[in-house]
């Protein structure tokens, strides 16, 4: 299991290398170590979502995780029928949401902060002890991190497009 937590060391997502060994048990894949890294609070921008967690009540830590102008994002209104939309103001651009649940309030953040060098982008990580795990990873370490084989993100497709050149 070294090679996961020498490479999360690597890329500064470790916020404590001797509890994170603690916490990965021999022979685990890799994937189901990084879950239960974040779950257990030891990744550097890692969060943990509850299964009856609305996506407007988890924009305001989420944007924070990101940061750089993620932090202003402003909800101006939530719409909850049909479905639960979103009014967001990002700056000068002001937009509609409708989000059914947190992967697709990831995918409207990402795709909102796409160039945004200053903004983290959001892997869904997978489910684990029934909870969404989520992390916030740099951008010039997202391409690093989409070449790893533990890295293995629900929203991969949508990560990689993130930086890849246009």
């Amino acid at each position: 299991m070294a090679s996961l937590l020498d490479a999360l060391e690597r890329e500064r997502l470790l916020k404590d290398s001797a509890a994170a060994s603690g916490q990965v048990p021999p022979g685990e894949p890799p994937h189901v170590s990084l879950l239960r890294l974040c779950e257990a609070g030891l990744l550097v921008g890692g969060l943990t979502v509850g299964y009856g967690v609305r996506p407007d009540e988890l924009v305001g830590s989420l944007t924070a995780a990101m940061g750089g102008a993620a932090r202003r994002l402003k909800i101006v209104d939530v719409r909850e029928r049909p479905a639960l939309e979103l009014h967001v103001a990002a700056g000068d651009v002001t937009e509609r949401w409708e989000v059914e649940d947190v992967p697709a309030l990831v995918h409207n953040l990402n795709d909102l902060y796409r160039d945004a060098a200053d903004v983290r982008a959001v892997a869904v990580l997978g489910e684990w002890e029934d909870s969404l795990q989520l992390l916030c990873v740099e951008r010039h370490a997202l391409g690093r991190l989409l070449r790893q084989p533990f890295f293995a993100p629900v929203n991969a497709r949508a990560l990689a497009d993130l930086v890849a050149p246009r």
